[in-house]
């Protein structure tokens, strides 16, 4: 048995508690401890402060057998939810949020809806009946992944925005109608396009592994540092990774 990287939380079994926040961050030791008691938490699960820790003493690498079970959580989410994961008919999506045993500025910022692709996109639109809210899902998710995960910044999305809401004579985002969207959603693609000289990615795996990785990352970013340095926090405690189901 080797080491344990990732606990799951959901009605079928909950792994680790409120008391765990050395390992499960603050938020997971949370999600944990109301999981528990039976408030209705969307199940999920959380990747340690330790898998955190043991990616800098490899030289930014992942621990040895981390992704499988973080595939095996991921797994045991679908069929809590009776969904899956890149499905092209019900597909399910996740929010990811970082999460330090304290609470600290500068951390990364939750990503909702992660696991919408060009392809899942058409399965939410197919489940929720409703084309609209589907890609404004997917363009929101775009943003938001590509201002967090990727460096492209906010204001640059925006700007596309509102061309298009002046382009079409609307005021606000909910004047605009389905194939406006899709069309918000190919300009952001685009976009991501002329900054980054690749496409955004498709493959919900992938989005994932940018997210934890941009997590990690974040733990020594500079702002972390001096804010751990001023409130003499130890650099050796890591931040664990949250994934929970989003419920619409």
């Amino acid at each position: 048995m080797g080491a344990k990287w990732v606990y799951f939380f959901g009605k079928g079994r909950t792994e680790g508690d409120g008391k765990d926040k050395n390992v499960l961050g603050g938020k997971g030791a949370g999600l944990a401890e109301m999981t528990s008691i039976g408030i209705p938490v969307p199940p999920g699960f959380t990747i340690t402060t330790e898998a955190c820790v043991e990616y800098y003493n490899r030289d930014k690498n992942y621990p040895d057998g981390l992704w499988d079970q973080a595939k095996a959580a991921l797994a045991t989410l679908e069929e809590e939810m009776g969904k899956k994961f890149g499905d092209l008919e019900n597909p399910l999506l996740v929010s990811v949020r970082s999460g330090a045993r304290v609470s600290m500025p500068g951390m990364m910022d939750t990503v909702l809806n992660l696991g919408l692709t060009d392809e899942t996109v058409k399965g939410l639109e197919k489940s929720s009946g409703n084309a609209r809210f589907a890609y404004d899902s997917y363009r929101r998710f775009i943003q938001m992944f590509s201002d967090v995960v990727l460096g492209i910044p906010h204001h640059k999305f925006e700007h596309i925005l509102s061309d298009i809401k002046d382009a079409k004579g609307v005021e606000e985002d909910t004047d605009l109608l389905p194939e406006d969207m899709k069309e918000v959603v190919e300009q952001f693609k685009g976009l991501v396009v002329k900054e980054l000289g690749k496409p955004f990615p498709q493959d919900p795996m992938e989005q994932l592994e940018y997210y934890v990785n941009a997590v990690f990352d974040s733990w020594n970013n500079q702002r972390a540092k001096t804010y751990r340095k001023i409130n003499k926090m130890s650099d050796a405690w890591g931040t664990a990774v949250n994934v929970q189901s989003m419920v619409f």
